[in-house]
């Protein structure tokens, strides 16, 4: 594995000068051919590659744009290269910046809202040529800034300018997920299907409650994808959709069943029924007793 601590190691992979210690755009060209491997980055990246996309599959559909793919990568993510000790030629552009650039910024409180940092390279951006301007406005005043004399202003406008190109990159993928949105339809459709029978079947008791991770890995989709198609389509995050189905079945277990509170939350793979009763009173508003004394 490739492990990558610093700007500077990777620019010295790609072959890219080192302007700045914290942000690079790296012009991934210019590096050696070198054996394919897992990476590991201890850094953000930004990552386009310009090629055509259109024989490529996301599900059982094309890909729907082909001008350009954007794929991002969070600190300590492992990054496959497959297939593994082919050589192979780097290509693209590759906007990288360590987290201690954005320590004591706005930005900094802000970055867990672009959960596409997490999402895995299937579910990458795909831009459209007017977009894909857009993006290469944000790159090209980055480095320009990068290439200046540092000065009180550089930092504060290359974050600028790097949350532009963020917020740019949510717009996106907005975008793309209201145009695949019968895909996506598809999808929540499989998901409340399998929800319905982990519940109400056997894997409740034996697996406990269901988590995201379960579904997502299951509809082979990253967790943070799978909860921000969720919430396009819902309104509500994956763990308050699962929240909800569990309380509804909750509901009718408690008025139409003699089962004491603690065997409910039990058979609804909750290990301590005072956590139960915690999320039920949350979200009900009165306890299970409560609410089964009114019911």
């Amino acid at each position: 594995m490739l492990h990558f601590k610093t700007v500077e190691e990777y620019n010295e992979k790609f072959n890219n000068p080192t302007l700045h210690p914290l942000i690079s755009l790296v012009d991934l060209n210019k590096a050696a051919k070198f054996r394919r491997t897992k990476l590991k980055l201890d850094f953000y990246a930004v990552v386009i590659k310009d090629s055509k996309c259109g024989d490529l599959r996301y599900g059982l559909k094309y890909y729907d744009y082909a001008e350009g793919t954007i794929v991002f990568f969070g600190p300590g993510q492992v990054i496959a290269s497959e297939p593994e000790g082919e050589w192979h030629q780097p290509y693209g552009t590759a906007l990288i910046f360590h987290p201690d650039l954005l320590k004591g910024t706005g930005l900094a409180r802000h970055m867990a809202e672009y959960s596409f940092f997490g999402y895995q390279s299937a579910e990458a951006l795909h831009v459209s040529a007017q977009e894909r301007t857009q993006i290469d406005g944000c790159f090209a005043n980055i480095a320009l800034e990068m290439k200046q004399n540092l000065d009180q202003h550089s930092k504060t406008l290359m974050i600028a300018n790097l949350e532009l190109l963020l917020k740019y990159c949510s717009r996106f993928y907005d975008r793309q997920f209201t145009t695949r949105e019968k895909h996506h339809r598809s999808l929540m459709a499989q998901f409340d299907t399998m929800l319905n029978n982990y519940i109400y079947g056997e894997q409740i008791s034996a697996e406990g409650l269901p988590s995201v991770a379960y579904f997502a890995q299951a509809l082979q989709l990253s967790a943070n994808y799978f909860s921000d198609v969720l919430k396009k389509e819902t309104g509500k995050t994956a763990l308050e959709f699962i929240h909800l189905k569990l309380l509804e079945t909750a509901k009718e277990r408690i008025r139409d069943t003699e089962k004491p509170i603690s065997a409910i939350a039990y058979d609804l793979g909750f290990k301590y029924p005072q956590h139960f009763t915690r999320l039920f009173k949350q979200k009900v508003g009165v306890s299970p007793n409560e609410y089964r004394m009114q019911h």
